[in-house]
């Protein structure tokens, strides 16, 4: 494999892990914004 590919493929997981972590906040953001709406209407 030359070392160009190997950088290439390197980018591309770091991109993918960086993406997926947002990706992941993002929900948990989501959520609580509905736990809160939850919290309102119940009251």
């Amino acid at each position: 494999m030359s070392l160009t590919l190997k950088s290439v493929l390197l980018g591309m997981m770091v991109l993918f892990m960086a993406g997926c972590n947002t990706m992941q906040g993002a929900g948990q953001d989501i959520q609580r914004g509905g736990e809160k709406l939850e919290d309102a209407a119940d009251r």
